[in-house]
């Protein structure tokens, strides 16, 4: 075994998987990843299972460091600067942190939460089936709280597997599409100006609920009702008329209409979404959101047919520096493209 150290760490990092189900019945909360399908990429870069326990790493930066031997790991989700020994860390590919070697994040840029996948994931004791981290409910695995600088987490040994990249689609960037209700009608004409207008995730937000920043939206009957099931991505709206879209970490009811659902396809694209910048819904019709959660499945599904080997090349810096490469094409990778040949 060799070992992974939290040398240094902001909030809102944790230990994530697909999260926990079959219990929520029992008010249990699912938890588990805001970005699957980040999630599962950097687990198959990696060959592991696609919904084991990685890192989930919140907006802020944050140090790891291999110790007692090599780590492989793997880095999707929001880009953000990443190093190891000032070494660029190409984001959707694997690597490998020699013995001593520290991987750097800085702030995440165009996204809120990246995912550290580990080859052969994180170990820990499972809760209910899942080590995702719920802090509010004390559930989690190696420790139910988010990660802080100095915990240690036992990983395998680098295999010394070749290193792989993946070739993902282009993500979407339109409005976030919703369904409709399932308490629309207790909004009345506020549905319009709920798809019309300009919203804003607050940064008082969190991994249970995202709070909307934006028009009021008033209810036609008050904010009450009978306590009924709520999903990933239902937007409920409490009596300030506030919008709040409900995120993994969620109570498994609640008590306030539910005015729209987030899309499961959109789910992940709308938890990166970083607080302050502005966004819109879109309404589609439940046939729409179906076809789109089944083409999310299958990309999920084929995500390993998307990878492939890197071809590693050590570069001779002083003779790059040094040819006439503006005349004529050349391969940063393909020294024969480039390199001086000595002069007999």
């Amino acid at each position: 075994m060799s070992a992974l150290v939290v040398t240094a760490i902001g909030p809102a990092s944790s230990v994530q998987d697909g999260g926990r189900f079959g219990a929520q019945r029992y008010g249990l909360v699912p938890s588990g990843a805001m970005d699957r399908l980040a999630l599962a990429t950097a687990n198959c870069l990696l060959g592991n299972p696609l919904f084991a326990a990685a890192i989930e790493v919140g907006p802020f930066g944050a140090v790891f460091t291999a110790r007692e031997g090599a780590v492989r790991l793997a880095l999707a989700g929001a880009p953000r600067g990443a190093d190891i020994a000032k070494r660029p860390v190409v984001f959707d590919s694997s690597m490998t942190l020699a013995d001593g070697e520290s991987l750097t994040l800085g702030f995440a840029r165009d996204g809120t939460f990246s995912y550290l996948a580990i080859e052969g994931g994180v170990q820990g004791e499972p809760i209910f089936g899942s080590l995702s981290v719920n802090a509010r409910a004390g559930l989690g695995s190696p420790w139910p709280r988010p990660l802080q600088a100095g915990d240690t987490l036992e990983v395998p040994a680098a295999s010394g597997a070749g290193e792989r990249a993946i070739d993902l689609p282009a993500a979407g960037n339109g409005p976030i599409r919703v369904v409709m209700g399932p308490q629309d009608y207790e909004f009345g004409d506020a549905t319009k100006l709920f798809l019309d207008s300009e919203w804003k995730i607050s940064a008082t937000s969190d991994r249970m609920g995202y709070r909307l920043e934006g028009p009021v939206i008033n209810h036609l009957h008050g904010h009450n009702i009978v306590s009924d099931g709520t999903v990933n991505g239902s937007i409920q709206v409490p009596g300030n008329g506030a919008p709040i879209v409900l995120m993994p970490d969620r109570g498994t009811s609640g008590g306030y209409p539910k005015i729209a659902t987030v899309i499961t396809a959109d789910f992940g694209r709308f938890a990166q979404i970083p607080a302050g910048r502005a966004f819109r819904f879109r309404a589609v019709g439940m046939t729409e959101a179906q076809t789109e959660a089944r083409k999310f499945a299958e990309l999920l599904r084929t995500l390993p047919d998307r990878v492939y080997d890197v071809r590693n090349s050590v570069l001779d810096l002083d003779a790059l520096q040094s040819a006439n490469v503006a005349g004529a094409a050349v391969s940063a990778v393909d020294t024969r493209t480039w390199q001086i040949q000595p002069q007999d």
